[in-house]
């Protein structure tokens, strides 16, 4: 069944034994708000023994905490016993817990006010102790309870904050920002891994404007990437960039994004990261080098915040790509099928797109490169070699470095139709190369 079905025949079980139940948190949140949830967690009084006696495949996630996880043939459910929290050690996680009867405890214990809603699963009807259905109403996500102490206990709250904003649309409230902006530097103390993917659901839940800005204002962007921050006030040329400085114009990016996939979404935000260190003014604004310096710099972003090696290849490969397209007018065949067969060239196209609707708006190299892929099948992008180190070596060359750019210059002249078989291959290389 799927996770909601799951949680609501949870919630069934446990309240015909005798306890409380209720779905709880962020799935509350968007049943609320008419949107339809990823996930749904359950609430309840009874102890993680109990649960695991009356849900016997289930496993413990968080035995500590009280978080048992509930599973059948397609899905899973989180079902954790009300607790209240004492003293966070580490800025993560309490040092210790209290198994609670009462509801409104658990609530309490909760980051903001539209997370800590419960709601029953039959009747719809919902516990609020916190004025969470004022909030959501008020589109305002606030702390419950005493900002700074929130923040103190968990510092990944901080993002988490600035994602709610940025998704929802909602304003932040200010009592809870001036704590964020005061608390800011706390986020360095967070795992690069946690802050990575706070980041990234930034990036890709649709807000990611609105995101960034907030990051900026809060102090959080000059903490995390500083690179990125310091593409403020940076010039570009403006009959190529009337939007204004590097800034504004990756903050157009991302507000082009909408719901991307994480690499591109971090091509997009890093793309211009190398424009900062390589600004000059000569006859006009130039950043000579600013693409190479670009893949630098992310290489680095990315290493410090643990990206994988594959994830940190496209990504710089994005990067690394992102001005080729300046030059697809006048590329010969054969660099023009090489570049439209690179992998994830999707990526690659969407990015220039954004780029181009960020500056110029000029679409003419775009709507060229995406004609020809849309022309070009498989075969004739990437076609079976003519010739091989094999062919070379019974032809009698002597196998070595140049076996590299021999087999290139076949593989041109068949991607530019100038030869069509084997044998014209060989008398081609017969031609231009000496044995």
């Amino acid at each position: 069944m799927e996770s909601e079905a799951l949680a609501r025949a949870v919630i069934a079980k446990l309240r015909g034994a005798g306890h409380q139940a209720y779905l709880v948190g962020g799935s509350v949140r968007d049943l609320l708000l008419g949107a339809k949830p990823k996930d749904f967690d359950v609430s309840t009084d009874a102890s993680p023994e109990r649960i695991m006696d009356l849900f016997p495949k289930s496993g413990q996630v968080g035995a500590h905490f009280g978080v048992v996880l509930v599973r059948d043939a397609c899905s899973q459910v989180e079902v954790a016993t009300f607790r209240s929290d004492h003293e966070y050690a580490d800025g993560r996680r309490p040092a210790s817990v209290h198994f609670e009867s009462d509801p409104r405890e658990d609530a309490m214990r909760r980051d903001f006010t539209i997370n800590g809603l419960m709601m029953e699963a039959d009747t719809g009807k919902v516990l609020d102790y916190v004025g969470g259905r004022a909030d959501l109403e008020r589109r305002v996500v606030r702390a419950i309870g005493d900002p700074d102490g929130r923040f103190k206990e968990d510092h990944l709250r901080l993002l988490r904050a600035i994602r709610f904003a940025a998704r929802l649309g909602f304003e932040i409230d200010p009592a809870t920002f001036e704590a964020i902006r005061r608390h800011h530097a706390l986020i360095l103390k967070v795992s690069a891994e946690r802050v990575r993917d706070e980041l990234e659901r930034i990036l890709i839940e649709g807000g990611a404007r609105r995101g960034f800005e907030l990051l900026d204002a809060s102090g959080m962007l000059a903490d995390l990437l500083p690179e990125v921050a310091a593409m403020k006030g940076v010039g570009q040329p403006p009959e190529f960039h009337p939007e204004g400085d590097v800034w504004t114009h990756t903050l157009l990016l991302l507000e082009g994004l909408g719901r991307a996939t994480p690499t591109l979404a971090w091509g997009a935000l890093l793309h211009d990261v190398g424009k900062p260190p390589t600004f000059r003014v000569a006859e006009r604004i130039r950043f000579d080098g600013h693409v190479e310096e670009g893949v630098r710099l992310a290489h680095g972003i990315l290493n410090r915040l643990r990206f994988s090696r594959d994830d940190m290849e496209r990504v710089e490969a994005l990067i690394a790509n992102h001005m080729r397209f300046k030059d697809a007018h006048r590329m010969k065949e054969s660099t023009l099928k090489r570049f439209l067969r690179m992998p994830n060239f999707g990526e690659h196209l969407e990015m220039h797109r954004l780029d181009c609707l960020a500056s110029n708006q000029n679409l003419e190299n775009y709507e060229l490169v995406k004609r020809k892929l849309e022309e070009l099948p498989e075969e004739q992008l990437k076609p079976a070699p003519l010739v091989t180190g094999a062919d070379l070596i019974a032809e009698g060359y002597e196998p070595g470095p140049r076996f590299a750019g021999m087999l290139a210059a076949v593989e041109d002249a068949q991607l530019e139709g100038r030869v069509r078989s084997r044998e014209e291959a060989m008398a081609m290389v017969r031609e231009m190369f000496r044995r």
